[in-house]
This record gives structure tokens, sequence and C-alpha cells, in this order.
């Protein structure tokens, strides 16, 4: 029998579709997904983020108008991740498939910036007026963990303060959307206005929350085999744990 944790790890998606409107994040679900954040693990126990909960119509509203548009460079390694049919997924076992994205996304020809389709990529709007409650999760440049001059171990415990989130969500029935859009300069800076976000303060990512309007569409998920990334012992020696775990 699988173990509830490990299923709710793997049930954890992202909610692409529209949340139900009717529906809002109660105040004791949010208090729990930010419970959930207050115990990820940092550095030093140093908690080097903080939490802008955005959920007055107007803030939202006003975030929503900030052009957004998708860089080339995101659409063409995109592209290069992507499957456009179920098998060669399957057999790939990383990526996702085309169709999950929007269509344009997926067309060279938004690629271009004079093309008429580059009106269509813009979708923070969409993402963000979809929503009741949307979380920031700010990095505090103040605060470096010892001994990491670039900070790699301040900006792991960050994906850290994220799983957790995500989990307790999963676990709540509340969907879930990463926006990483929110960390790219000319989004961050204008947002950062809006919500009179200190200077050494940085966006690391934003979530939209609420209750999926829909019910999860049955789609192909794929992950590596573990056998596939697994090493034992020395790099490249691979099936010698499994076997040795078997006999």
């Amino acid at each position: 029998m699988m173990p509830q944790i490990l299923k709710i790890i793997r049930d954890r998606h992202s909610t692409r579709g529209p949340f139900d409107p009717a529906r809002p994040v109660t105040h004791s679900q949010l208090k729990l997904i930010l419970e959930a954040a207050q115990w990820a693990p940092t550095p030093n126990n140093m908690q080097n983020f903080e939490i802008v909960v955005v959920d007055e119509k107007e803030r939202l509203e006003a975030i929503g108008k900030i052009p957004a548009d998708m860089s080339e460079a995101y659409l063409r390694e995109n592209y290069e991740q992507i499957s456009f049919n179920e098998a060669e997924l399957r057999i790939k076992k990383t990526g996702m498939l085309a169709s999950t994205f929007p269509p344009v996304w997926t067309n060279p020809e938004a690629w271009n910036p004079d093309s008429d389709y580059r009106s269509q990529i813009t979708f923070l709007g969409r993402s963000v007026l979809e929503t009741k409650l949307l979380l920031i999760v700010l990095y505090d440049r103040n605060r470096r963990a010892p001994g990491s001059e670039t900070d790699s171990l301040g900006h792991m415990s960050l994906g850290c303060v994220m799983e957790n989130m995500w989990l307790m969500s999963e676990y709540l029935g509340i969907g879930m959307h990463v926006l990483t859009v929110f960390g790219d300069s000319p989004v961050e800076q204008q947002v950062q206005h809006f919500l009179q976000v200190p200077a050494h303060m940085k966006i690391a990512f934003a979530c939209a929350l609420g209750v999926p309007a829909d019910s999860p569409s049955n789609y192909v998920r794929v992950r590596r085999d573990i056998e596939d990334f697994v090493h034992h012992n020395q790099y490249g020696r691979k099936d010698v744990l499994w076997e040795a775990r078997q006999s």
C-alpha cells in the first residue's frame, strides 16, 4: 500500500485551468499552507523569505494588467522540451505534452517579435484574474547563507518553501499554479511598486491558489525510472543496488 505522503507527492500537479469563483480558499486552508511554508528547511534556520498575500480585487487587477510577454529564448527552449504525442512523451520520460500549453506557445511563428501572434503570448492577466488569492514569495538578499558566496543554499531553500506549500495545497484539494514570470525584471519592478516591496527583497516566485473549477483531467505524466538516475557507489554503476536488495 502506497504511503499517504508518497501519494500526495505523486498527485501534486500544476492547476492551469480556471478556479471556481464560488469556492474561495478559506482562512483556515490558507493558514495551513502558510504553516507549511513556515516549516520549510532553510540554511542555518535563517528563514530567508517573506510572503505577501494578495487578495484585494483592485491589486489583483492592477497586477493582471502588467505586460508579461514570453521571451523568444523561453519559447525556443520550451519547444525543445515538449512532446507532440503521448507515445513520444512516454519514450522520452521527461518534459510535457505540447497540448498542456497554449497553442501559440508551441507555434514557431510566435518567436518572431514582429509576428501577429505575439499579442496572444501574454498570459499574466488571465492567470491572475482567474484567482482571488495570490501568494508572492520574496527572497531576502540581505540574509546570505554562511559559506555560500552566491547563496546557492539560500536559493535552494526557496524551492523547499514552494514544495511545502504545494504539497499542503494538494492535500487540501487546493489548486496551485506557480507563476515564475514574476521574477522577470520588468514584471518584478512593477509588482514591487504596487505592493511596496523594499528594494533588497527579490521576488522568487508567485503562486495562484484556488479550488479548481473542473475535475483534474487525465493526462500522461512521466518520470524517469529510478534505475535511470540512481548510481550505486560510483557514477555509471547501475542495477547493482536493486540486484543486491532482491537477493
